[in-house]
């Protein structure tokens, strides 16, 4: 990662406003679906030790360190701590360490037996980084632990930005596209954009083995104008279909954000 990437990563997150992004109704279903598979993963073994990389405003760690589990947290941008420790309430059994997803070297060899990778592959930029990334994740991780892997899909972006919001010709003159419809990213567009091809290549170069490739919203963003007006008994029938469905792999492709949950041997 270069500093020129450090830098737009920097100044988009010091203005967005990521600790509400998943707490809208939409959002929320990424938050939810991801946080089943932690949960099923601690088994509420409060010795698990626990690894965020790219902990951001701390949704994920806070929620596990007040549930008992003793949470280490990496994050980038000085914004995202600050906002993350105005959240603390004291007693947290919660270490927070600014750092890069890229180099870990401040954390033992096989300290986690969970780690989360939830934020840093949406800013990785070619696949040297993303392999790097994914090494010090697995390298941290205990044998027989669980790394998870967030990453953000290339069909939502083509469907709701490029034709969605009557993008395309611009996208294209921009050459953002490829003729097979992959997105192609740079740090000014902020976000990496992948397939699950792509995830499949990545995880190859690893001793680990995938348990679980999900989609963590689904159709959520497609829908999030009537999520938000739906009542609550059919928002909590539109969770049981996602949750009942998120595994499936032919609409795992097509959902905005997916986690890829990998075992190492």
């Amino acid at each position: 990662m270069t500093m020129e990437t450090e830098k737009i990563l920097k100044e988009y997150y010091n203005a967005a406003d990521e600790d509400s992004r998943l707490l809208s109704r939409h959002g929320r279903i990424e938050y939810l679906t991801t946080m089943r598979y932690v949960e099923a993963e601690l088994a509420g073994d409060r010795s698990k030790r626990v690894l965020e990389i790219g902990a951001g405003t701390g949704r994920y760690s806070l929620q596990l360190a007040r549930e008992g589990y003793g949470v280490t947290a990496v994050e980038l941008v000085e914004h995202n701590i600050d906002v993350f420790k105005s959240h603390l309430k004291g007693g947290e059994n919660l270490r927070i360490l600014q750092g890069n997803a890229l180099d870990l070297s401040m954390l033992g060899d096989g300290s986690f037996e969970l780690t989360l990778l939830l934020g840093p592959m949406y800013h990785l930029y070619t696949f040297e980084d993303k392999l790097r990334a994914l090494s010090e994740a697995v390298r941290v991780t205990a044998p027989g632990g669980a790394v998870m892997v967030a990453y953000c899909m290339n069909e939502a972006t083509v469907i709701q930005y490029a034709f969605g919001k009557n993008k395309l010709a611009e996208v294209e003159q921009s050459g953002l596209l490829a003729e097979d419809w992959h997105c192609l990213s740079s740090p000014r567009e902020v976000f990496d954009i992948v397939r699950t091809e792509d995830i499949a290549e990545l995880d190859s170069h690893f001793d680990v083995v995938r348990e679980k490739l999900a989609a963590t919203d689904g159709a959520a963003h497609y829908l999030k104008g009537m999520l938000e007006e739906m009542d609550e008994e059919t928002y909590g029938r539109w969770l049981d279909y996602h949750f009942a469905t998120c595994e499936r792999q032919d609409l795992v492709g097509a959902s905005n954000h997916t986690l890829d949950i990998l075992r190492k041997n």
